[in-house]
């Protein structure tokens, strides 16, 4: 547990650091790269979602064990080397860095009041159609793609991290990869991604929840009093179309004072999604640098818990085999 603590700190810092230099090799390419082979000789003809299940599990089984080799091979050579490897590892499934420099790659061009390359850059991140979109829904899909990748990028993976090292938080990381490959509501995908999507829902279920609690047990709320934040919170969380994502959502639209979701078009279909939180100032350029400092605090928040936690459940292992000598 202790070793698993260490690596994914280290692997914290790496990410702060570096991010995810785009020449690098990088196994989450590579879990991508299997994934669209795949999908190729899988996804047509019947039983579909058999196939879809079969491809998911493949595409886990095959990052447990290569990721479960080289770490046991690594501390095999020594415990400080084993340590280091494992952190590398854990750092690829991390994406903090890379998520708020996205995030500054929409603010940037805003600042200099240039909607249409701030469009584009937001493009590269959501999957709604941006090329009509005004400063505020431009500003609203950067902050909510920061607030509910908390989970997907940053937090979610440290979780199983702590829970199983670099093998289990490649093992998130695969998941999440085929949910965001296959895991659509299409013809093509409804059948084959289904099991991708369950899976993510179900390995992001309780870091989503840890996540957005974090988030306003560790900040003060802007327009209102914590209190009121907190109804908001508890209010909205759950009017996401994604069972994890509100609890992100509702949790930064509470702590900023204003209002997330609402009208998006997805290929000029139009989708109105549950608001969360309350309009009680406009959103702005400035709310995307605030959502990026939340994201941090929260980084160091969960971290901080992961560390009590993980202390707690060796000491009680500890207490429990002493136990068994007495």
């Amino acid at each position: 547990m202790i070793p698993h603590l260490i690596a994914l700190t280290i692997a914290i810092l790496i990410d702060a650091v570096i991010g995810d230099p785009p020449k690098w090799p990088h196994p989450v390419k590579w879990i991508g790269s299997l994934i669209t082979m795949l999908e190729k000789y899988l996804n047509k003809k019947g039983a579909r979602r058999l196939k879809g299940i079969a491809m998911v599990s493949l595409v886990v089984l095959i990052a447990f064990i290569t990721t479960s080799l080289v770490v046991w091979l690594s501390y095999e050579a020594h415990v400080f080397f084993g340590v280091f490897v494992e952190s590398i590892l854990i750092a690829t499934t991390i994406a903090r860095r890379n998520l708020q420099e996205a995030a500054l790659e929409v603010y940037q061009p805003l600042q200099k009041g240039d909607l249409e390359q701030a469009r584009l850059k937001l493009s590269y991140i959501v999957g709604r159609d941006t090329e009509q979109l005004g400063e505020s829904d431009i500003v609203r899909g950067t902050v909510e793609t920061v607030a509910e990748n908390t989970s997907d990028g940053v937090t979610a993976p440290l979780f199983w991290a702590l829970i199983g090292g670099a093998p289990f938080a490649m093992i998130y990381r695969a998941i999440n990869t085929c949910d965001s490959m296959v895991g659509y509501k299409n013809e093509r995908y409804l059948q084959f991604g289904w099991a991708s999507a369950k899976l993510d829902d179900l390995v992001n279920w309780l870091p989503s929840r840890l996540s957005g609690y974090l988030i306003l047990i560790g900040h003060q709320p802007l327009m209102i009093r914590r209190a009121e934040a907190w109804k908001l919170f508890l209010r909205d969380a759950k009017k996401h179309p994604s069972p994890n994502s509100g609890w992100l959502e509702a949790a930064v639209a509470a702590l900023l004072g204003v209002q997330l979701g609402g009208v998006n078009y997805y290929n000029g279909l139009v989708s109105d999604r549950a608001r969360m939180g309350m309009p009680l100032i406009p959103l702005e350029k400035k709310h995307i640098l605030l959502t990026n400092q939340i994201l941090t605090r929260t980084t160091m928040l969960f971290t901080l818990l992961l560390w009590i936690g993980g202390i707690l459940i060796e000491l009680a292992v500890t207490w429990s085999e002493s136990a068994l000598y007495l």
